[in-house]
């Protein structure tokens, strides 16, 4: 019987790192769809119903936040878990994405892209989504 993938939407507008971050998922097993703008995110979101988010907050059109807000708002995408996958460090920035419903916020720059996946790993973990 064949494992069903988790699927991971990187939401995220430097192409860089959402195809690095998109490489490590990869090779970890995971399938892994990226969106570069908010307004994709959302409609990927809608259409993919991933098991993780990860999301930047600085993104063209609407940012991360107002896309944190849309998603939590949708019946069919509300209980994906989403990690704020951010430069953005300061304690409200922090605070504003855990009240909007994430359940992991990672500044870009204190982690590597490995450690990204762990904290990805542990984090549907503990969601309840086993990972292999």
């Amino acid at each position: 019987m064949a494992k069903k993938s988790i699927k991971i939407l990187i939401i995220e507008d430097d192409t860089f790192l959402s195809s690095m971050y998109s490489t490590k998922f990869t090779l970890e097993g995971y399938s892994v769809v990226i969106a570069n703008k908010g307004e994709d995110g959302l409609r990927m979101a809608e259409e993919e119903v991933p098991d993780m988010i990860l999301l930047d907050i600085l993104l063209p059109g609407i940012d991360g936040f107002s896309v944190l807000k849309k998603l939590k708002k949708s019946e069919k995408v509300k209980d994906i878990p989403v990690i704020m996958l951010t430069n953005l460090g300061q304690k409200d920035d922090v605070r504003k994405g855990f009240e909007l419903g994430a359940i992991g916020y990672l500044i870009k720059a204190h982690y590597m892209p490995s450690e990204v996946v762990e904290k990805v790993k542990d984090a549907l973990k503990e969601a309840g989504i086993k990972t292999a």
